[in-house]
């Protein structure tokens, strides 16, 4: 990575994606072959920056088991100017360490607000992550079709859209992007509180590639699935639509062992278990620095909500394969 990169041109970031493009191609970030073993990791007790503990999981992980959403931070990149979410550095090295202590071998890098639609960070740490790595970035109308597809090559296999951190983009972009971006095989992500989500239903539902929904959609507490959002996420899944990630259960629980958004991740899994993928949200952005969670206890949730091993492989293993092309 590059010390304390400037603000890009839109030429810059042309020939920076296209240089992503080119090492693909060479095989310096082949994105498309899968591991030649699928070979189960031990994980590894240890301790890990931004995360409490150092304990392992309490079961057994599958082979190939993705974390389909976590984030990347480098102060040598520049945060977007607008940018409110400003945490400290989460590198590519400390969440190596994660993988080590979970027994993880596949990861999605989520672009975060603090960027905007500036992705060299995510470019670069796909590069070094290697094909067991994909990413999700932000883009405005005005990126090029060139742009995309360097994009594509690079590992990105979705754009997102964070309602409660809007730096770059607005709504409005959604139906327009979601065009282009259908013919990638791509999909928009959405991150918001969930009466955020229900507020743009209706551009949800116009949407020309699928919406996969950060933190099972964030209902409120102790509403839960009571809540009007649930309906239009259950009606979501039910067209084929949509997929939700199972992750941020903390963010909306008011309960200490989340029981209560145990009851959100159990009611998705019902509707829609073959459209289900699991997430830390490491490094945690929006927990201060002595209230980080257990990671390893978070991931331990899912054997709750999903206590059979075969479909915990799915949301591991087989629905991340499908979601981003593994």
């Amino acid at each position: 990575m590059t010390p304390t990169p400037p603000a890009p041109t839109r030429r810059q970031f042309v020939a920076t994606l296209g240089a992503a493009a080119s090492l693909a191609s060479l095989g310096g970030c082949a994105i498309t072959a899968p591991p030649s073993a699928a070979v189960r990791p031990a994980p590894q007790p240890t301790a890990v920056p931004h995360s409490a503990g150092t304990a392992i999981p309490r079961f057994a992980m599958p082979a190939l088991a993705c974390d389909c959403h976590h984030h990347i931070y480098d102060r040598r990149y520049p945060a977007h100017p607008t940018a409110t979410l400003l945490p400290d550095d989460a590198t590519v090295a400390d969440y190596r360490l994660l993988q080590q202590r979970l027994g993880l071998q596949r990861n999605v890098i989520v672009q975060p607000s603090t960027y905007g639609v500036d992705n060299r960070l995510l470019v670069d740490a796909l590069k070094s992550f290697g094909p067991a790595a994909r990413g999700v970035a932000v883009v405005d109308t005005q990126v090029t079709d060139a742009q995309l597809r360097a994009l594509h090559e690079a590992g990105v296999r979705g754009i997102r859209f964070n309602l409660s951190f809007l730096v770059g983009i607005t709504p409005d972009m959604m139906v327009p992007l979601a065009r282009r971006i259908a013919p990638l095989g791509w999909h928009i992500q959405v991150n918001g509180t969930a009466d955020r989500l229900l507020a743009v239903g209706d551009t949800l539902r116009q949407l020309a590639c699928p919406v996969v929904f950060d933190h099972m959609g964030q209902l409120p507490q102790p509403q839960g699935i009571q809540h009007p959002a649930f309906a239009l996420y259950a009606r979501l899944l039910e067209q084929g639509r949509a997929w939700f990630k199972l992750s941020g259960a903390y963010l909306t629980s008011r309960t200490p062992d989340l029981s209560d958004s145990g009851q959100v991740a159990r009611a998705l899994i019902d509707l829609a278990p073959e459209r289900m993928v699991w997430g830390s949200d490491w490094p945690h952005p929006t927990k201060k620095a002595a209230e980080k969670p257990d990671d390893a206890a978070l991931l331990d949730h899912l054997e709750r909500w999903a206590p059979n091993a075969a479909l915990r492989e799915k949301i591991l293993v087989s629905n991340p394969a499908v979601l981003y092309g593994f």
